[in-house]
């Protein structure tokens, strides 16, 4: 192995490091942030339509966070390649939670609406 390819394959560990670093520190901030904000879970007085209401509304906010942080980086802004990335699958994962759970109240009415009188 010659010095330029041990000082190179030492630059990528030290990249893949500091990449983990930051990874780590995200998940600890979002952990944080998650044991801080309020809890979603529909409390008796709640209608079930208010709380679809807060739920859609959050996943839209989820999608417009990240779509914002993709286009501060593609616009060569500051921000942190691993935060957006966190961003877009946080909101992804978001939108398909929503996105079976619609399929479950859809089979759940038609199981109902299928049921004789």
């Amino acid at each position: 192995m010659s010095i330029s390819a041990v000082s190179s394959a030492d630059r990528v560990m030290a990249i893949r490091a500091q990449i983990l670093e930051r990874n780590a520190a995200l998940q600890r901030a979002n952990e944080i942030g998650n044991a801080s904000a309020p809890a979603t879970n529909a409390t008796p007085g709640n209608s079930f339509g208010a709380t679809l209401e807060a739920a859609l509304k959050s996943v839209n906010e989820s999608q417009s966070a990240a779509s914002k942080a993709s286009e501060a980086y593609e616009r060569g802004e500051t921000v942190d390649v691993a935060q957006v990335m966190l961003a877009r699958q946080q909101a992804s994962i978001a939108f398909e939670a929503t996105l079976q759970a619609r399929n479950k109240l859809l089979s759940a009415y038609k199981d109902i609406m299928s049921m004789p009188v």
